[in-house]
């Protein structure tokens, strides 16, 4: 356990000084590994043995299977009794390779080792082709690494000893592992080396390589699941070794964030935050944000506290001890002349942050990224965020898995914008608190990304970032103090840390400064992008083939296709990849989609997602081409699998459903818009979807919840259409998808409706609407009654007032039709009053509006040769004048009475 945990306690120490390292062939590398000198590791006499042999090479062995081979050799060439000593010597020397694989591209300072110091002569003849060799070996799924990835051969053989190795040593598979050691009788005994256990060190390992491949390898996601499998069964683990539990949940966090595994992850985090007894939360308290502020206003905070340790459960001595802040990289000060570098809080007592540990630090930091992954883009999610990363105490921050930059594109700018808010309030968290080296940098790192767009924040996202690039290079702080809870943070490599620099020259405008940044990067893609915003297109291409006269690659052939935009260099990539290359297909595709040839865009998009799986953009792409194609079965398996790997994806849900609706399974579509709208509460286009679906299935109560929604977020929203419908199942009391009575919804169709007529007064048809819904002057209660009878007479002055009718003889006897049966509503309604005066009000208001129909349908429709009205108003004029003169007869009748 000390060996995962990367260092001995005092009593642990002297044990192994006596015992342990005394072991014959584990000792001394063992005692090297703890001493954070993992150069001595390989350069131990018994590692230069096994790598070096008699230095011969079989012919047309690659460098993977002569490692592998060599191992093997090891491995076997002992006896019963040392075996398992041998095996933890190789399990020594897997750790080593990568923590100095962490230490050559992560954490610095730079490594001296060299290949050539390790591997026999025959193999580092050629040294750029065993290079190559090495890249070839670490690519996976189509996936290639990155050009100048320091020291692959250190990840090579981390590899090769604990996937392709690992079945030949059965010992470290198990919970307990023994090394072979001399008495003080001078005899040869086992000790037990408790839980050294192979599948977790496996996981470090995919942690590593997946960070250098292009884009994420579902070979690794294999393997990392059986790996944390095998390490989830070791019970005792999670019952006496709690920060070391806690570590490994959060190993498994960040696993699981990048290969879109989010449910797994969630619960991984919530039980390292169980297992740290830290009780999180958002609170506020009144604090100051600028510094000519005045008053005390309310501010989101995180509010951190420990939970009281039981008797006998404090493990304090198996935590890392702080690293001095002097070796820590600065944390840069704001000073801006108007935002304070953190909040003012006006009781900062009441929430100080209690003193934390590297395990607790790193909770923290796991609850952020989870926080940012399962949050739709709200700006109430902003706030929640901010309150994570403000600095009233300072706090944690986690870089957050990005696509990469291509997938990005392919998502339609969808995937871009999802996660960039994520941590500000948690950053200052952990910077408040600067112990840990990884800690630290991922929150600095942080940061200065959430900065990057604030005007009076730029700045100091730059200098922090060059702060950390150079920091590398410090000597001052030892690798065994930046590799404290190193894989536990998720810390971001140096090249891209470096590129975040290059990023933010581009938006300060230094263009000249990022390419040249780039370009010593060998990151060629950004360095295009440069040229293109500049307008030097043949700039571009120039240096693409520049790079191609020194050696031709599938990647930089991807590259140029990109640029002159031809299908022969993506194929050149594609054949020069051996058919590996899933970035060459999708490029392909990609260009047949701009050029609208759906079908091979469709075919290319396959085969890329054959090599590899994983490409959450390309599900997206291969989903919208389907639509195209009116594949909708396609389409909705492509967007299956794109909610599968995303599953707040908000664009892939509403597509899934427009899918399902395309193929009648309108069920389904109601289900996958729901969860569409658990992603995205702001996107009024997948609303309108979810009321039409809504509607149609019978959920009637889910459609008036959405059409109140649609006019929070258009203020002029309305569809007629889904109000008739609505207003019919509640008066015809109809039955809904969940076989309840529509007339339930009445009381709140009754409330929308009065929102709904607030806002467009002058819509006769909502009046109408409105009327029905109180019975339309049939109702039983006569409040109801003469509630109907004001908004049939509303939709009829708004009917006469918008015009355009009167010149059509069937839309004017479509209103002389509405007319009359409001008269005859009232008529009924004067009837049931008891205040004569009301009802001759109510009586010649009616007969006003039937009289000037009356004249304007002789005025407009009356033939000047024969003096009759049209043929088609004939009979409706008759009726109108014939309610006139009832109304007249019956005020005649309340007149005579009041008298």
């Amino acid at each position: 356990m000390c060996v995962l945990r990367g260092f001995l306690t005092a009593s642990q120490a002297a044990e192994w000084k006596q015992t342990v390292f005394g072991a014959a062939e584990a000792g001394s590398l063992l005692e090297s590994l703890v001493d954070g000198d993992f150069e001595a590791v390989l350069l131990s006499p018994q590692v230069l043995d096994l790598l070096t042999g008699d230095g011969s090479c079989i012919e047309g062995e690659d460098i993977e299977a002569y490692l592998e081979r060599r191992v093997l050799l090891y491995l076997a060439g002992g006896t019963n009794d040392d075996q398992s000593d041998r095996e933890l010597a190789m399990m020594t020397l897997a750790a080593s390779c990568l923590h100095m694989f962490a230490q050559s591209n992560w954490t610095g300072p730079p490594v001296s080792i060299h290949m050539s110091d390790l591997l026999p002569p025959a193999l580092c003849s050629q040294p750029q082709t065993l290079v190559e060799a090495i890249h070839s070996s670490l690519l996976l799924d189509g996936e290639s690494v990155y050009s100048l990835v320091a020291n692959p051969f250190l990840l090579l053989m981390a590899k090769v000893i604990l996937t392709k190795c690992s079945s030949k040593m059965d010992s470290l598979q198990l919970l307990t592992a023994y090394c072979t050691t001399v008495n003080m009788e001078g005899k040869r005994e086992a000790l037990p080396l408790r839980r050294q256990l192979l599948p977790w060190w496996t996981l470090r390992y995919i942690n590593l390589h997946q960070q250098i491949l292009e884009a994420r390898s579902p070979q690794l996601l294999s393997l990392a699941q059986s790996s944390i499998d095998k390490v989830m069964k070791c019970k005792s683990l999670f019952s006496e070794q709690r920060n070391l539990a806690i570590q490994f949940h959060l190993e498994c966090v960040y696993i699981n964030l990048t290969y879109y595994e989010y449910q797994p992850a969630k619960e991984h985090i919530k039980t390292a935050q169980e297992l740290s007894k830290l009780n999180i939360n958002l609170t506020g308290a009144l604090g100051k944000r600028t510094r000519f502020q005045q008053k005390f206003l309310a501010q989101l905070i995180l509010e951190v506290k420990k939970m009281q340790e039981q008797p006998g459960q404090t493990d304090a001595e198996a935590t890392p001890i702080p690293t001095p802040q002097a070796m820590l990289p600065k944390d840069c000060i704001l000073g801006d002349d108007t935002v304070l570098d953190k909040i003012n809080l006006a009781e900062p007592d009441q929430y100080e942050l209690p003193d934390l540990s590297a395990e607790e630090q790193a909770v923290i930091l796991g609850i952020c990224t989870d926080f940012q992954k399962n949050n739709p883009v709200h700006k109430l999610t902003e706030e929640e965020l901010l309150a994570f990363t403000s600095l009233y105490f300072k706090s944690i921050q986690h870089l957050p898995n990005t696509l990469h930059e291509e997938e990005n594109k392919l998502c339609l700018a969808a995937q871009a914008s999802r996660r960039t808010t994520y941590a500000p309030r948690l950053k200052e968290c952990i910077l408040s608190q600067p112990k840990f080296w990884a800690v630290e940098v991922t929150a600095l790192c942080l940061r200065a990304r959430l900065e990057r767009g604030k005007s009076r924040c730029i700045e100091r996202a730059m200098m922090q970032t060059q702060m950390i690039v150079d920091h590398f290079e410090d000597k001052n702080c030892p690798v065994t103090e930046r590799l404290k809870v190193f894989y536990c943070c998720h810390a971001q490599p140096r090249w891209v840390i470096q590129k975040q620099l290059a990023s933010l020259l581009t938006d300060l405008g230094c263009m000249s400064s990022a390419l040249l940044m780039y370009e010593k990067l060998e990151l060629w893609e950004d360095a295009v992008i440069c040229y293109e915003r500049l307008g030097q297109h043949g700039k571009a291409e120039e240096i693409v083939r520049r790079e191609l006269e020194k050696k031709e690659t599938p990647s930089m052939y991807c590259l140029l296709g990109d640029i002159l935009r031809e299908h022969q260099y993506y194929d050149r990539a594609w054949e020069l990849s051996g058919r590996r290359s899933a970035r060459a297909m999708r490029s392909k595709a990609l260009l047949h989609l701009r050029n609208k040839e759906f079908q091979q865009c469709v075919d290319c998009f396959e085969q890329s997602l054959k090599i590899n799986g994983l490409q959450l953009g390309v599900w997206f792409s291969l989903g919208c081409a389907y639509f195209t194609l009116e594949g909708y079965e396609g389409a909705a398996k492509a967007f299956q699998r794109c909610v599968g790997l995303e599953p707040d994806n908000a664009e892939a849900w509403n597509n899934l459903s427009t899918a399902y609706i395309r193929l009648r399974k309108k069920n389904k579509a109601f289900h996958t818009l729901q969860e569409a709208l658990k992603c995205n509460y702001e996107h009024w286009q997948i609303w309108e979807n979810f009321i039409t679906v809504s509607t149609d299935i019978g959920d009637f109560a889910e459609a008036i919840k959405a059409y109140h929604r649609l006019m929070d977020l258009r203020e002029n929203y309305k569809d007629i259409e889904i109000l008739q419908i609505l207003v019919k199942a509640v008066v015809e009391n109809l039955t809904d998808s969940h076989g309840e009575q529509a007339g339930s919804l009445e009381s709140k169709l009754k409330e929308l409706l009065g929102r709904i007529s607030s806002r467009h007064s002058s819509d006769s048809e909502i009046w109408r609407q409105y009327a029905l819904l109180y019975g339309d002057g049939h109702s039983a209660n006569p409040e109801n009654n003469e509630k109907a009878l004001q908004f049939l007479s509303k939709a009829h002055r708004c009917e006469v007032q918008a015009g355009g009718w009167e010149k059509e003889p069937a839309l004017f006897k479509e209103v002389i039709k509405r007319t009359i049966d409001m008269g005859n509503v009232t008529i009924s309604c004067s009837k049931m009053k008891n205040n004569p005066t009301e009802a001759l009000q109510m009586l010649s208001s009616t007969r006003l509006s039937l009289r000037s129909l009356t004249t304007k349908a002789k005025q407009m429709h009356t033939d000047v040769a024969t003096g009759q009205i049209h043929a088609e108003l004939q009979h409706g004029v008759a009726a109108l004048e014939q309610l006139i003169t009832e109304l007249q007869e019956l005020s005649g009748r309340l007149r005579d009475q009041s008298q």
